[in-house]
């Protein structure tokens, strides 16, 4: 290196940024080195230092706020909020009486609740929606019923709420006309047939026409007996269930079984026992509830079947005329409150009942 003018060779040497070669990857152009990082430079090798020589501040590069990039750094956002959840717990809970075919009006009543949009979609999000039963018969379209029913089972589901049904002495009655016909049975009361009892009964040729395996398979798996918060959910008010088992599981598995059996007697001894009504009206109605309260558990029976209007002593016109039948404003409840029934007498011009449980009492 050449020493500094004025400069004797003892003289103390302080390195400049001259003094340091520039590595192979610093680009030059011409005699002059563009933009070198102070921290690029390296001591030539000629020049190392002596052994057990500890470079001092002045051997090493000094780097200057000016020499680098100042990039402003914003702060990290603050995390977002965590989206709101659900309040845990089941939804709300409805309970729906006795449909029997009348498709318009159970939409409209539904829709009423909120519990369907206008499309006729799921929209109650984790609602619990329970049938008790009774789709079919009497009105328009059975069938279409069932298929709601069906189509809202899967979008509740997808929702994260429910929407389930029980087993009604119609849909007995049903499943016995497609299986068994004319086939004789023993009544108690000397022979009958299902096809003869659903005809009387309000059964219609185009819900026949339109039943399909997928209807049946449905039909026959329906529970005929659950408690939900309290709730003893029942299509009949009778005591009948009691002679098919002595807990909710016992009953739900001996109607199935029966069913699988086919065989007519057993099915039609069944649809019998459930066709029995007014068990809680009279007197001594609210021991025979407390008879299965005590058994099945709950607090308050909730059923369909026999409508309120009858319950009530009123008896409207089974033709539906207008202005024919009782006023029916919401569910009765009646057996010293522990009984509630849910079937308003939509095929007697009354009201096709959808209700939220609890009742504002």
């Amino acid at each position: 290196m050449t020493q500094g003018a004025g400069q004797g060779p003892e003289a103390e040497r302080t390195a400049t940024l001259r003094d340091f070669r520039v590595p192979a990857y610093v680009h030059e152009t011409g005699p002059y080195v563009r933009s070198i990082h102070p921290g690029d430079v390296v001591p030539p090798a000629d020049e190392a230092y002596p052994e057990g020589y500890t470079p001092t501040q002045r051997d090493l590069p000094v780097i200057n706020r000016g020499d680098t990039v100042q990039v402003p750094v914003e702060p990290a956002p603050a995390p977002a909020a965590p989206a709101p959840q659900p309040a845990p717990g089941p939804g709300p809970l409805y309970v729906v009486g006795d449909v029997h075919g009348y498709l318009d009006e159970l939409v409209a009543a539904l829709q009423e609740q909120g519990l369907i949009d206008a499309s006729g979609q799921w929209c109650a999000g984790t609602t619990r929606l329970w049938f008790l039963g009774d789709f079919t018969d009497r009105g328009p379209d059975g069938i279409g019923v069932i298929d709601l029913v069906m189509r809202l089972s899967a979008e509740a589901a997808a929702a994260g709420g429910y929407c389930k049904a029980l087993m009604g002495n119609h849909e007995l009655l049903l499943l016995g006309a497609k299986r068994f016909g004319d086939t004789p049975v023993n009544s108690g009361a000397g022979t009958a047939t299902f096809q003869a009892a659903w005809l009387l009964n309000g059964g219609q040729k185009t819900d026949m026409d339109r039943l399909q395996d997928h209807h049946l398979q449905w039909m026959a798996r329906l529970d005929a007996v659950e408690e939900v918060d309290g709730y003893l959910l029942l299509h009949s008010d009778t005591t009948a269930y009691l002679d098919y088992g002595d807990s909710i599981e016992a009953v739900n598995d001996t109607v199935r079984e029966t069913l699988t059996r086919n065989d007519a007697d057993e099915v039609w001894d069944l649809f019998r026992k459930l066709t029995k009504r007014f068990s809680f009206r009279d007197e001594g109605g609210a021991d025979a509830v407390r008879s299965l309260l005590d058994t099945y558990g709950g607090t308050r029976v909730v059923h369909g079947h026999s409508p309120i209007p009858y319950l009530l002593g009123e008896v409207g016109s089974e033709d539906g005329e207008e202005n024919s039948g009782p006023v029916v404003e919401g569910p009765h409840i009646y057996a010293d409150g522990l009984a509630i029934a849910m079937d308003g007498g939509v095929t007697m011009a009354g009201k096709l009942l959808v209700q939220q449980l609890p009742l504002d009492l």
